[in-house]
């Protein structure tokens, strides 16, 4: 059985994000598996000091015990970075490996793996929070000097982490899963009556912030005669929401965070889903959508192409014009629907979280084997 040390204190951040939720289908996919493994995973899980009436993130489940360090997260963060210190151990017990699913670097006598999840913060740090201006090139240079190795959740984001002087022989890519459990036509009609959507919407699921691309979505739906557009998902940063969904005026229906039980529903309501993204590392929210049939309008040349394959259709995310009539086209032919709705459901079927856990356990045994399980 291999001891993983796991921070998980991305599970507690205002917006954990895709992140969060793909650190939450992994941790429950090993967990899942580790009965029937023959000496699979153990995930020891460590996050920042909290209040005890703030120890259980909501919505999260159970993926068994935290052990919490003694430093609020603005302390244990810096002090990881800064000094390297304090280790996981006294709080873990002994770990074969530790993961880095966010990126931060724990301090351990074991091996790091760390999950680089895009690089945009490098790229475009005027799309990014000032909080992530400082800190996450700081972690990325952690990365640099102690992973053992990177995981990747696509081959855009491993082909970025190459460009910025990360040795590829230390990548690996392994894709984030999803939940095909179809949700039914009652519950996504319920969905749709307890937001006030109309029959017909168009669906946008995410964190509001620049490089959402949300200004053309909105110039895009706005060409649609009729069309009205369900914003799903919190407040980020660096853009005002009010603003950017104005145009739309009635047509717009901004409906904030949702459970991820409504989310499902939503998008099993929705005509169709659109991801004009300029920036994803993977883009969970497409396969999210074509586990539930819906069909899918996404950005090319992206992350999000990526994990679609040929089962979306793909525009240039600059180019209004295209992204409204690709949203019209689906609306307008239903043949085109219905082979996208298809095509979309296998995709996501290749895509589970047990294949996820799978590739992660895979690196896990390669790290400890190389470098060594750590002594007790």
């Amino acid at each position: 059985m291999i001891r993983l040390g796991v921070p998980v204190e991305q599970f507690w951040h205002r917006v954990p994000g895709g992140t969060g939720r793909a650190t939450y289908g992994t941790l429950r996919a090993l967990a899942d598996a580790a009965p029937a493994a023959g000496g699979g995973v153990e995930p020891r899980l460590l996050a920042a000091w909290h209040r005890p009436s703030h120890r259980r993130p909501p919505g999260l489940g159970e993926l068994g015990p935290v052990r919490f360090a003694p430093l609020p997260r603005p302390l244990l963060y810096e002090s990881w970075l800064r000094l390297g210190r304090p280790r996981v151990e006294p709080w873990t017990g002994p770990v074969d490996v530790v993961w880095a699913a966010a990126m931060v670097m724990a301090p351990s006598l074991a091996p790091v793996v760390a999950t680089v999840h895009d690089l945009g913060f490098l790229d475009h740090p005027e799309r990014s929070s000032r909080r992530g201006r400082d800190f996450f090139p700081r972690a990325w240079a952690r990365v640099g000097e102690r992973a053992a190795a990177v995981v990747c959740p696509s081959q855009v984001v491993a082909d970025d982490c190459a460009r910025h002087g990360l040795d590829p022989a230390r990548v690996r890519v392994v894709p984030w899963g999803v939940d095909a459990t179809p949700v039914g036509d009652a519950e996504a009609e319920a969905a749709r009556r307890r937001h006030g959507l109309p029959a017909t919407f168009a669906l946008w699921v995410g964190t509001l912030e620049p490089r959402k691309n949300l200004d053309r979505l909105v110039a895009a739906i706005g060409q649609v005669p009729g069309l009205h557009l369900a914003v799903a998902g919190p407040a980020g940063w660096n853009l005002d929401g009010r603003d950017v969904l104005a145009p739309l005026a009635e047509r717009i229906h901004r409906l904030g965070p949702v459970t991820n039980a409504e989310l499902g529903a939503l998008y099993r309501a929705a005509a169709v889903f659109v991801f004009p993204s300029l920036l994803e590392g993977f883009g969970l929210p497409v396969l999210e959508a074509m586990a539930q049939g819906t069909p899918v309008v996404t950005s090319a040349g992206t992350a999000t192409a990526e994990a679609a394959g040929d089962a979306a259709l793909l525009v240039d995310p600059l180019d209004v014009d295209a992204l409204a009539a690709a949203v019209a086209s689906v609306l307008n032919d239903p043949a085109l629907a219905a082979d996208l709705a298809r095509r979309g459901r296998r995709r996501a079927a290749e895509r589970s979280w047990a294949a996820t856990a799978a590739g992660y356990a895979a690196v896990f045994r390669h790290v400890v084997t190389v470098c060594g399980a750590r002594a007790d």
